[in-house]
């Protein structure tokens, strides 16, 4: 044991010794590397004044809208005839404008899109045998067992509106933003609405239409 213990410590002692010997070979440099360091704070300091002096970066600013860009009385109405059009067209379509994706001011986390206006919710048309065979499910009372199911062609009759706006809150985001932007939404039933003084624009020729061309 005595034997090892001494053969391990001779590399410490060598090691010890070299870096002795490159602290006293370094002597001579450190009070150069201080001057140099010395010499070179005032101009260090120079170039900073002169960045400093050139304003904002211009270049590198990123736009992000304000309270105020997103501001309802700012935003835009629209129309949509759902007469005889298909509910997942009409429903993208709208979803697409209340997002506000139509904007070259979009952004995700605010509430950038318009309103839309869908009249007609009751001649909304659906493809195959979604009339009968899609079902919508509420709950009647907070009881367990309280849940209804109801078909399509049943919902048409009594709530036709509902049909519209369930289809289009499940194209939009959810979170704390789903509220305002679902709010922005108003379905009604017939070709009437109250909402002449925002002076919608009519939008249904473009439910067909590339999202790139709906703009």
């Amino acid at each position: 044991m005595a034997a090892t213990m001494s053969v391990a410590a001779v590399p410490l002692a060598s090691t010890a010794r070299q870096s002795s010997f490159a602290g006293r070979q370094l002597a001579p440099f450190r009070a150069q590397r201080v001057e140099a360091r010395r010499q070179a704070a005032p101009v260090c300091a120079a170039a900073a004044a002169e960045i400093k002096s050139l304003g904002a970066d211009k270049w590198n600013d990123t736009y992000y809208p304000t309270a105020a860009d997103a501001a309802n009385v700012n935003k835009q109405w629209y129309v949509i005839d759902a007469e005889g059009q298909t509910l997942g067209r009409v429903a993208s379509l709208a979803a697409f404008y209340i997002r506000g994706k139509h904007l070259p001011t979009y952004t995700p986390s605010m509430d950038m899109g318009a309103y839309v206006v869908i009249v007609n919710a009751e001649k909304v048309a659906v493809t195959g045998r979604k009339e009968t065979d899609k079902f919508y499910f509420r709950h009647t009372n907070g009881r367990p067992g309280g849940g209804k199911m109801e078909a399509l062609r049943d919902l048409r009759q009594r709530l036709p509106e509902r049909i519209l706006e369930k289809c289009v809150k499940g194209m939009l985001p959810k979170g704390r933003i789903a509220s305002p932007l679902f709010n922005h939404l108003k379905v009604y039933k017939g070709s009437e609405h109250p909402h002449v003084a925002q002076r919608p624009v009519d939008i249904t020729g473009r439910i067909s239409k590339k999202p790139s061309e709906a703009l």
